[in-house]
């Protein structure tokens, strides 16, 4: 109702309105929900801008309308439940979006409910927690997806086939780095909102095989020795929270071991670019896009060059690193590999060789900083499509025998300088979960999964407010 005055008179003039609800960009990559409320001067006009709008929404068909939602109450502060229900929940049902929700119980319970549930209903699959809570749904779903086309996942040169739904991720984990580094915030508004326009990223993922065996997949980082050791030590810490990685990651710098093995990789084609070009992947990125197209043309021509093209490298390494993403996050804003790209179908292989303690020190510093951090002559950075790694002192690659594994004292060597001497076997992080073994075979598959994302966005600030009906 309004009152309109004029002179002497008093007129009262009745109206209503509608609401429309819009994304604006905010700063740092943030997104949030405006809104702006239009009056109507009778009730006809307005219930015909609504209808309309309605339909024009209706014609987005990218947009989900039913969502699987996993929570994982356990996850970074444990704060998971409270993100979804205070930040994340409202946005949905704003958007007419209807939720299953299930609050996870124990490990693997989301990827074992995905591997039996009727995924057919919904339009996508959301994770609320960390890397971790992500890497259980794209195991449930992509195991769900080869055993529904019949696809042998213990087959390391099975082609797998893509995912159809859609993955979402609120953040409410530790360091999030998926998030980060496909959206480029971690923030739970941000990624609900993307979720709710529809938003499609492709990304690609790695199979890791142990002779004939599947043993995980991977998305962000795949590293042996620093990162690893890094892992096994602090999973012995999980009381300490967060802060179990800062411990373990000064506790295994200080131990400076490293490991002698054979690193076996395919490189790809100078076409998909150089670790080193500082060509980032950004929203609408040309090489992603180019990739699955290429990748499907010229795949008989690969499997049949496959065998020259393998280089093979021996030597003694501190850290050997396999990243499909930069691996970003806020306290390293560049990542292990800045130029690593989203969905070219290839990773980036990082080998640190041997050296000094300090050296390595400033190695990890560059990681905080702008600078190059592949600017050593101890590091080697490699873009390539598969890998394999053995160790000198696990070939068979039985590094799960605990006889083997017993801890030296009161011995002093020059590989191992601690007090406490291990055997040369460092332990995989695969995605924060550790693989106890030392030989693997590992493959890129090229933008097996799809995310409610669009990559970081290239000088956002410019653009014009990315307006969505709601």
């Amino acid at each position: 109702m309004l009152l309109v005055r004029n002179c002497d008179s008093l007129f009262i003039c009745i109206c209503v309105s509608f609401t429309v609800y819009y994304i604006k960009r905010a700063r740092h990559h943030r997104w949030r929900c405006s809104e702006v409320t239009f009056w109507c001067i009778d009730e006809h006009l307005c219930n015909q801008w609504i209808c309309t709008l309605k339909e024009l929404l209706d014609l987005q068909t990218s947009r989900p309308k039913r969502l699987l939602v996993y929570i994982n109450p356990h996850s970074g502060k444990s704060q998971g439940e409270k993100i979804y229900k205070q930040k994340v929940a409202p946005l949905f049902s704003l958007a007419s979006i209807s939720t299953d929700v299930i609050v996870t119980e124990h490990a693997n319970h989301a990827k074992d409910n995905l591997l039996e549930i009727h995924l057919e209903k919904y339009d996508g699959v959301v994770c609320v927690g960390g890397d971790g809570m992500f890497s259980e749904v794209i195991h449930g779903l992509i195991g769900r997806s080869q055993k529904d086309s019949g696809i042998d996942q213990n087959n390391p040169k099975a082609q797998l086939v893509q995912c159809c739904l859609r993955i979402g991720i609120i953040p409410a984990g530790s360091t999030d780095c998926i998030c980060y580094a496909t959206v480029g915030i971690n923030d739970p508004v941000t990624s609900a909102l993307h979720i709710i326009v529809g938003d499609n990223q492709p990304l690609d993922v790695c199979s890791v095989h142990r002779n004939n065996t599947f043993l995980k997949y991977c998305v962000s980082l795949l590293g042996y020795g620093f990162y690893g050791d890094v892992l096994k030590d602090s999973e012995q810490k999980r009381w300490m929270g967060p802060a179990r990685y800062d411990f373990s990651g000064f506790k295994t710098f200080l131990s400076h071991h490293y490991y002698e093995g054979t690193v076996s990789f395919l490189p790809v084609a100078q076409t998909v670019g150089s670790p080193r070009d500082k060509k980032p992947c950004r929203t609408g990125c040309r090489i992603c896009k180019k990739s699955k197209l290429q990748l499907e043309k010229n795949q008989q021509k690969m499997e049949k060059e496959i065998k020259r093209e393998w280089k093979v490298i021996r030597g003694k390494f501190l850290a050997i690193n396999a990243v499909n993403i930069s691996c970003a996050c806020p306290r390293s804003p560049k990542g292990l590999s800045p130029a690593a790209h989203l969905a070219d179908g290839s990773a980036d292989l990082i080998l640190v060789r041997k050296c000094s303690r300090l050296n390595f020190l400033r190695y990890l510093l560059r990681h905080t900083n702008q600078h190059d951090q592949f600017d050593f002559s101890f590091v080697e950075v490699y873009r390539i499509k598969k890998f394999c790694f053995t160790s000198k002192h696990f070939d068979d690659g039985d590094n799960d025998d605990q006889g083997m594994r017993k801890k030296h004292f009161g011995r002093f060597c020059r590989d191992h300088p601690a007090c406490c001497c291990l055997l040369p076997s460092s332990t995989w992080n695969c995605d924060g979960e550790t693989l106890d073994c030392s030989t693997i075979e590992v493959k890129v598959h090229c933008q097996l999964i799809k995310l409610f994302a669009r990559g970081i966005e290239k000088n956002y600030k410019s653009e014009s407010p990315y307006k969505q009906l709601t």
